[in-house]
């Protein structure tokens, strides 16, 4: 199992420096591999006969010539710019096959100022971390997880800096499973159908509603006020640089905030249930509408269900992702009814079922369905009487563990399949 684990920083400014230094060598040098991929990639295009452009052959190129032309380079680690035409390659190997656009170059200050470590050019004392030409570094805590560290990706956010480490683990689980496991013979217990929404982040099939914290709205009128003040400075200025460096650190608690918030109640799910039911949504559809754009993306939903899939992995559990156009709002929950409705628009919080008169509201209607549909995947799914909930590899469903390490801690994505 593949995770990664997200340390805050504490260099002095002298480190800082070197930081940028080999964050903004990466930058350059992903930004000199690309342009050399379209020019050779041009040239093999009007004849055949031509090299066609890969990452290792430009990693010789300027292993070639940056002693000669870019001697600065030799200030920082080597792996800063190595691994930035490494990464390079990967975005064009995603591009040729679909997954990703096609690779854009990095502008300062536009992107996230980061560099990457292979496993050989760095080593961890307890809290600190030992960078080549660097030294020791401290680190706010130790690393959680034990196992082979594959790398180290060392990035910095409005003034701070942070290093993600990826770490191979042996154990499948590292979190106690959930507390209510539920009868194996009764599907329904220790499961939960959550609806996620705009007005409450979460609505959950017992009832509960968890109102997100909305940190954007809540500061945004800073933020407007932060934004004009940057806009009015001078380019070039001292001035403008403070009042960036204000917008970004804004930028980055807000961040902070709705980042806390998932973790708490996805934490809580995980905890409490075995089997947990959401939609698939249309996330990026959802944002094209101009009213609710805003509010939708303050709340998160894609990192919602991406810390959900890893951190049931974690304890044990099996996220159900249901159907995009499942109709979880306008099918009646009552008890042997199912009567589902034509239409109902985002204005109708709260409606009355024609067939057999029962009340709803459309939200916890919405997750009584969605819990509903998660037993009875897992009916259909199980492979004996009983139901295992472990959702790896082996456990009855086939399922297919997809390894995403991303800059939060104890990083793991995987997606269910399950049919």
């Amino acid at each position: 199992m593949i995770i990664s684990h997200k340390i805050r920083l504490d260099p002095n400014n002298k480190q800082a420096t070197y930081l940028a230094k080999a964050a903004g060598t990466a930058r350059f040098a992903y930004n000199w591999a690309l342009a050399e991929w379209q020019t050779q990639y041009a040239a093999w295009k009007n004849d055949n006969s031509q090299p066609k452009p890969n990452q290792m052959g430009l990693r010789r190129q300027l292993n070639a010539i940056k002693r000669e032309q870019f001697p600065w380079m030799l200030e920082v680690t080597k792996n800063a710019p190595q691994m930035a035409i490494i990464q390079l390659g990967a975005a064009f190997k995603n591009f040729f096959a679909g997954r990703a656009q096609y690779p854009q170059f990095k502008k300062k200050g536009k992107s996230r100022d980061s560099f990457t470590l292979t496993n050989d050019q760095f080593a961890i004392d307890a809290s600190r971390i030992r960078i080549p030409n660097l030294g020791l570094v401290r680190m706010r805590e130790t690393l959680r997880f034990s196992g082979k560290i594959l790398s180290a990706t060392i990035s910095r956010t409005a003034d701070q800096w942070f290093v993600s480490y990826t770490v191979d683990t042996q154990d499948h689980n590292h979190l106690p499973p959930a507390e209510n496991q539920g009868d194996t013979l009764s599907l329904s217990k220790g499961t939960v159908g959550v609806d996620l929404g705009v007005s409450a982040l979460a609505t959950l099939s017992t009832g509960e509603k968890v109102v997100g914290a909305k940190p954007h709205k809540a500061l945004l009128s800073r933020l407007k006020r932060l934004s004009r003040s940057l806009s009015r400075k001078v380019k070039g200025s001292a001035n403008r640089h403070k009042a960036k460096q204000k917008l970004a650190k804004l930028h980055a608690r807000i961040a902070n905030i709705r980042q806390d918030s998932l973790h708490q109640l996805t934490t809580d799910l995980t905890r409490r249930f075995h089997t947990i039911g959401i939609e698939d949504l249309n996330v990026s559809g959802m944002v094209k509408n101009r009213h609710l754009s805003r509010a939708i993306s303050d709340m998160g939903f894609f990192e919602f269900r991406r810390q959900l899939e890893y951190k049931a992995e974690m304890r044990g559990a099996v996220v159900v992702v249901a159907d995009r156009f499942f109709a979880s709002s306008k099918t009646c929950s009552a008890l042997g009814c199912g009567h589902k409705v034509d239409k109902m628009p985002l204005s109708v919080r709260e409606w009355t079922c024609p067939d057999c008169g029962a009340v709803h509201d459309r939200d916890v209607n919405a997750a009584n369905n969605l819990q509903e549909y998660a037993s009875a995947t897992l009916s259909n799914h199980a492979v004996s009487s009983t139901v295992s909930a472990c959702g790896g590899e082996g456990s009855g469903f086939r399922c297919k563990p997809k390894v995403k390490p991303a800059p939060v801690k104890q990083e793991f994505n995987r997606k269910l399949d399950l049919g």
